[in-house]
């Protein structure tokens, strides 16, 4: 077993990150306006495409970052919307392309998120956004224009574009204050932590994003080719966090990936993190969750991954991800997504 030095070494290799799935219901509020906006023969191919035909009417099933990522494109080009009907009025094509030419013009992070929120309020009607940078915070906030009901998916895509747009702007993923969601917390709560590095509240008087005041003051330097592809891997780059420093789940989860075969356990983490079992355990659960959980999770997305990007045996991965058999490996795999892991292979081939 690597111990707990060495997986905060920065010496050893890092392998890259195992990405979080997410569970469907988390994207069905995106199927939802899909369905309104699509005819049901276009909407069927992009359901073939990325795989998630199969997975509808799955309660328990997952979804992956790289089928987020192909929904998002293959329906940002196809309707010709870039919010893809999350809105009352399209977002037509190439208006991201101009909102990095807007906010990669300002002097600094905090006039290109003012930036951010005038591009925005040129093109909503349902919402307006708001750029505040009082005390030790800068927030972007939805405000309503109407009365018109929160679309979940919608909120959550505007402010993790306005993350994605801060960070890329600073050439690194920053650490976010707070979120709130207008919204009561949604069965799939536990899904938030893998977009935003942050504590995610329900139930707000609106939905908004916050940063430290601080970070308003980065400068703001970026090229046209990095803008170019920027653009060409979007989402990619921002609709998932990669940040350690500021979601302990993430960090945990980390260091069990770097463990031999999930050998890693939560006084080992505890002890890495200069923390006490029981403290690390209430932590976790703050952020909804538990080490246990956390373990699971990235178990399961090992093994989602491997059988349907590799030629690995059942055997391999059930070993890799853990299980002294394979039996206790189908059991699991069953319980996570609703499916053998022979049937999920098959189906996602």
């Amino acid at each position: 077993m690597i111990s707990p030095q060495q997986t905060l070494s920065v010496a050893s290799p890092v392998p890259p990150p195992v990405l979080p799935t997410v569970s469907f219901a988390f994207v069905e509020d995106w199927l939802t306006a899909l369905r309104a906006y699509c005819p049901p023969a276009q909407l069927a191919g992009f359901l073939d495409q990325t795989g998630l035909a199969v997975a509808e009417g799955q309660p328990r099933a997952r979804v992956t970052h790289d089928q987020i990522v192909r929904l998002y494109q293959l329906v940002a080009i196809g309707t010709g919307d870039e919010m893809m009907g999350l809105w009352s009025r399209p977002t037509r094509s190439g208006a991201l392309k101009h909102l990095c030419v807007s906010v990669r013009g300002a002097a600094s992070l905090g006039g290109a998120l003012y930036r951010f929120t005038t591009f925005w309020n040129l093109l909503l009607d349902d919402y307006r956004l708001s750029f505040e940078a009082e005390g030790e915070a800068m927030r972007v906030s939805l405000l309503p224009r109407g009365a018109a009901l929160p679309q979940r998916f919608g909120h959550m895509l505007l402010l993790k574009l306005t993350h994605g747009i801060a960070s890329w702007l600073a050439g690194r993923e920053l650490p976010v204050r707070a979120v709130g969601f207008v919204f009561p917390r949604p069965p799939f709560a536990e899904d938030y932590p893998i977009l935003f590095p942050a504590r995610v509240d329900f139930a707000q008087p609106c939905s908004f994003i916050a940063f430290d005041r601080s970070l308003g003051a980065l400068p703001v330097a970026r090229s046209e080719a990095e803008m170019r592809d920027f653009l060409h891997r979007a989402p990619r780059d921002w609709i998932f966090t990669s940040s350690r420093e500021h979601a302990l789940s993430l960090r945990v989860r980390q260091m069990v990936q770097l463990s031999d075969r999930m050998g890693f356990h939560l006084t080992d983490a505890a002890r890495a993190l200069h923390l006490t079992p029981r403290t690390l355990m209430r932590r976790l659960e703050a952020e909804g969750t538990s080490f246990q959980d956390i373990k699971d999770g990235l178990r399961r997305d090992i093994a989602i991954r491997d059988l349907t990007q590799g030629g690995k045996s059942l055997e391999a991965i059930s070993q890799d991800v853990g299980f002294a058999t394979v039996a206790n490996f189908h059991r699991a795999f069953r319980r996570w997504t609703g499916m053998t892991p022979g049937a999920y292979r098959r189906e996602r081939r």
